[in-house]
């Protein structure tokens, strides 16, 4: 019996020790509603909108300080985001269209323009940026804290089935509902072959131009990071050569800010001009380097090693030139460097979280939806350079000019989902939608930067007499807006989004052709530069509809649709060639008269029409339009727009007492009288 009480007394020390186990490892875990995961751009983007909506959220960030990356690249540190500080306009939307590294706030101190004047800035003016976007406004950063492991743990009382755990480098134990990755692409992309120990990395070779004095040098790579390291180091070496599987991409040609930017192009002018430089098309896999006694590093092919003799050193070793004595690499170098950009850190990642590798040339990011969600786990959402995959080589959604935008659209997504806040919209009268158009394709920056990807969305109401309009929505989920927005689509909608031409960019085509532009209101249909395109749907369109549609639209087909042609100021304003258009298109598909009319129009219309025009039923009829005074109606009698009438109309030669002059003087200034009806005989002459 005391045996037994003895185990018993053990058994519930077990049990009671094992209870506050699970409670220490329980209290182990720090909630939040929202874990960011990296402290550069598009993360203290993301917790700015948190923060405004009074959010529970926490960044977490490896290093001391906001935007580490830009504390080491890019390595030469000049910037290639043009910093414009001049436009010539004051409107602050407008001008972030030319404003590629400032991040969204309502701080006015914090527009990129006050930190540097250079238009090409330099990283360390985009590292003092960060820090200062952190700290003014007071976002929950958590320094010196480095995620090592995320995994999920199933709960169905969790907003998306499951909770998001996170561990950092110290074992401390985080758990969020929704988990936010701005970690960007920082892992450097490196190619095996035989001889790859002897190539230097873009992350640590020197940037001192004499250390390469009188060399001969070979770049491993195709882009900003290539072409900036050859920049670097082009006035003191022998010759550069550079070799990448595919061919040159200039930003000009394709529009795409992420191809070479003529800041660093100085190496395709010696070698087109033939001064030693040289470019090379090649599979950097098929390679071979090997290292003579002299420290030169020859170029070979793999498969000249597979036969080689291991006993008989370098001399054993077949090299090109030895059969083809032209060979293009034959000379021997100094040194190679590796310069072929950054992929996805996907190392933190548990299995069952499912983040997968893209495809093709996106492998480099994670499998997403257009919606920026992890295409394996719900409440999962990549932000920032990562998330590029949406749009690679299209638009500007791997750069903080175009993700600031994106990051927004994300966060009204969470606010619908979550708690219940529709996607911010304004309802306005449908004699108002001409206007509204006009003036968003002026001055919108995220429509102008995320062309293609991000679009206005007009809902119209009932009968068309009003409509709701939402900024800036992702196409990609269009036949998913009514769940993702709050709003309703019952009457048709129209979607406005910027496009380029569909044969005009590309690495191999000519874009500065004679009569390359349009400019008749007639052709806007085939404008190649960047022009505002207004699609018309009578009904949303299907999931199938959207994945069906044509691979170069960035949407299915429309009921009708309308291009606003181009325009070399793009200052899309012109009454004959961008308005009017644009106002009879919106005319015939709603069947309605947009056009504003003077009060004796509307009266005319009310006798002799069965149907009055919005502008009428919504002003004049209810006694709504301009109250006249004497100096309206002065201006209109010097105008032309009205006739002069004068008291002798009305009272012949007979002069008026005191009291009929006081009468008619307060008539005249309250009333126009009414001109002649001649100038409706042509009623589409109004604008």
């Amino acid at each position: 019996q005391g045996l037994a009480t003895v185990c018993g007394m053990l058994l519930g020390l077990t049990l009671y020790t094992g209870h506050l186990c699970a409670v220490s490892a329980a209290a182990a875990f720090l909630y939040h509603d929202y874990c960011v995961i990296g402290a550069g751009p598009s993360g203290l983007q993301a917790a700015y909108f948190l923060q405004r909506a009074g959010r529970d959220y926490v960044i977490f960030e490896r290093s001391h300080a906001p935007g580490s990356f830009f504390a080491l690249y890019p390595r030469h540190r000049k910037l290639i985001s043009i910093n414009k500080r001049y436009t010539g306009k004051s409107n602050s939307e407008f001008n972030l269209r030319h404003d590629w590294n400032s991040l969204l706030s309502h701080d006015r101190r914090l527009l990129f323009r006050r930190y540097s004047r250079d238009f090409f800035p330099d990283a360390d003016a985009m590292v003092r940026y960060l820090e200062d976007f952190a700290s003014l406004l007071k976002l929950r950063v958590q320094y010196n804290t480095a995620i090592v492991h995320v995994m999920l743990e199933k709960d169905r009382q969790a907003w998306n089935g499951h909770y998001f755990l996170l561990t950092d480098q110290d074992r401390q134990n985080y758990k969020c509902s929704s988990l936010l990755v701005a970690t960007g692409t920082w892992v450097p992309n490196v190619v095996n072959f035989p001889g790859s120990e002897y190539v230097e990395g873009y992350e640590t070779v020197s940037i001192n131009p004499e250390d390469f004095a009188g060399q001969t040098v070979l770049i491993l790579g195709r882009g900003n990071s290539a072409f900036e390291t050859a920049e670097n180091i082009l006035g003191v070496t022998n010759f550069i050569h550079m070799v990448s599987r595919s061919r040159v991409r200039l930003s000009w040609a394709t529009h795409y800010v992420g191809d070479l930017r003529a800041i660093n192009n100085g190496l395709l002018d010696t070698y087109q001009l033939k001064s030693l430089d040289g470019l090379l098309e090649g599979d950097l896999e098929d390679l071979a380097i090997v290292k003579d006694k002299k420290g030169k590093l020859h170029i070979t092919l793999r498969f000249y090693l597979e036969n080689r003799n291991t006993s008989g050193g370098i001399d054993s070793i077949t090299l090109p030139q030895d059969e083809l004595d032209n060979f293009a690499t034959r000379a021997p170098y100094d040194r190679v460097i590796r310069c072929l950009g950054w992929k996805f850190d996907f190392s933190i990642y548990n299995r069952s979280l499912r983040m997968m590798p893209g495809k093709g040339n996106k492998k480099k990011y994670p499998q997403i939806k257009p919606s920026y969600e992890s295409r394996g786990t719900r409440g999962l959402f990549v932000l920032g350079t990562a998330s590029h995959s949406v749009d690679f080589r299209k638009s500007a959604g791997g750069f903080i000019h175009g993700f600031r935008y994106t990051t927004r659209a994300v966060h009204r997504l969470l606010e619908n989902r979550h708690h219940g806040v529709p996607w911010p919209s304004t309802v306005y009268p449908i004699t108002q939608l001409t206007n509204s158009i006009i003036k968003r394709v002026n001055e919108a920056s995220g429509l102008y930067q995320m062309f293609s990807v991000l679009a206005d969305i007009i809902l119209l109401r009932e009968n068309a007499t009003a409509f709701e309009y939402l900024e800036e929505y992702p196409v990609g989920v269009l036949a998913e807006l009514e769940m993702q927005t709050g709003r309703k689509a019952p009457s048709g909608l129209f979607v406005i989004i910027m496009e380029y031409g569909r044969n005009f960019s590309g690495a191999d085509k000519d874009v500065f052709y004679y009569n390359r532009a349009v400019g008749e209101a007639q052709h806007a249909w085939q404008s190649n530069f960047l022009h505002p395109v207004i699609y018309f749907y009578k009904h949303l369109p299907t999931e199938r509809e959207m994945r069906l549609q044509h691979p170069d639209w960035p949407l299915p087909r429309p009921d009708a649709v309308h291009h606003i042609v181009e325009d070399f100021l793009t200052d899309w304003t012109a009454p004959n060639a961008h308005i009017l258009p644009l106002r009879r298109f919106l005319e015939n598909c709603l069947s309605t008269d947009l056009r504003n009319f003077f009060a004796e129009s509307c009266f005319l219309f009310a006798f002799t029409h069965q149907k009055l025009p919005p502008f009428c039923q919504q002003g004049y009829m209810r006694l709504q339009g301009l109250v006249g005074s004497e100096g309206l109606r002065r201006h209109a009698v010097e105008a032309g727009l009205l006739e002069d009438y004068t008291l002798t109309d009305f009272l012949g030669d007979r002069t008026p007492d005191k009291h009929e002059g006081s009468q008619d003087r307060l008539l005249r200034d309250h009333m126009i009288p009414v001109r002649p009806l001649q100038h409706l005989v042509n009623a589409k002459d109004e604008l």
